[in-house]
């Protein structure tokens, strides 16, 4: 090596020493982490996002399975990661704002050990009856609840799911008795409501919405403070007299609380652009979610609302994890 090439190679290397952590790794891929496994709704809005996000922070984005544990292995393995914004948490609602209340201990603390990056969509809950129920809507369905010698049965996707919570809300708000059918995955929920084994359930739109169209299955309410855009007709509980149904399984990304400001500035204006784009958007509200982008500090308002909301519910109710 003769001596300008010494020297070059040495300014080159003093250069990187120098430079930031976030720089000497802004080449490296970016993991997105998924708590829940490959094919569900959580993973597929999460590859829809790093399809983009990986044009917008010019490196690959790739997304990582870590499914188990209600959530708490996808957790554990960002918050392993060095916080240097190239491993992202992806969350739903219920690992992130759900669980710190509906297990005894739980071995992270979202508010605490997590930074919210942004809000990426929202995933209301509408509630759907099978057809044979006399009920053109939630009002109707609550009429009709009321009369039965039974408690109407009402599935979900087990104990302490948004699904659960939301009929929760309904008894709640209405004073009507239902019988909660918990199953282990919503799939199995829906195929007994269109068998007729239950009498509704409150699901993603993007869940039921396939079996709506096909008239297997009744929208009668949407538990959110607006409609959606998939299923126009549908009125909002609030619109039909139920107040406080209004349960928002939304998904967001969250990076160790450790991170350095710039970096999360970065990413959030990475995941806007991203969402801004007509054609993810597009892909999004096919798929019956509903893109939506936010500020740091307004997801960490919503986690923070959402957090004593659900936590409120669930020990009113002494709920506890299956």
């Amino acid at each position: 090596m003769n001596k300008r090439t010494f020297i070059g190679a040495w300014a080159a290397a003093a250069l990187l020493t120098a430079l930031p952590a976030a720089a000497q790794h802004s080449q490296a891929p970016t993991r997105i982490v998924v708590s829940f496994s490959a094919g569900g709704p959580v993973d597929m809005a999460a590859r829809i996002v790093a399809e983009q996000l990986s044009k917008e922070l010019n490196r690959p984005v790739i997304v990582d399975n870590k499914p188990g544990a209600s959530g708490f292995l996808g957790a554990q393995d960002v918050l392993r990661a060095p916080a240097d914004g190239n491993t992202i948490w992806i969350s739903s609602v219920g690992t992130a704002a759900i669980n710190p209340s509906l297990f005894e201990t739980i071995p992270y603390n979202t508010q605490k050990d997590f930074r919210p990056v942004s809000l990426i969509a929202n995933n209301v809950e509408v509630f759907v009856v099978n057809p044979k129920i006399p009920a053109r809507n939630a009002s109707e369905f609550v009429e009709y609840s009321r009369k039965q010698p039974e408690p109407p049965a009402i599935a979900s996707s087990g104990i302490g799911g948004i699904p659960h919570l939301a009929m929760l809300q309904l008894k709640q708000s209405t004073g009507v008795n239902f019988l909660h059918v918990p199953y282990r995955g919503m799939a199995q929920a829906i195929t007994d409501v269109i068998g007729g084994q239950a009498a509704g359930v409150f699901a993603d739109v993007a869940a039921v919405l396939p079996h709506i169209e096909a008239g297997r299955l009744r929208p009668v309410g949407i538990a959110a403070a607006q409609r959606h855009p998939a299923l126009p007709d549908v009125p909002t509980f609030e619109e039909q007299g139920i107040a406080a149904v209004d349960s928002n399984n939304w998904y967001a990304l969250f990076v160790p609380a450790q991170t350095p400001d710039n970096i999360v500035a970065d990413l959030n204006a990475a995941v806007g652009k991203a969402l801004a784009n007509d054609a993810l958007r597009d892909r999004l509200v096919r798929a019956g979610t509903q893109p939506q982008a936010s500020t740091e500090a307004e997801m960490k308002q919503l986690l923070d609302a959402d957090t004593a909301k659900w936590g409120a519910l669930i020990k009113a109710n002494n709920i506890k994890p299956e």
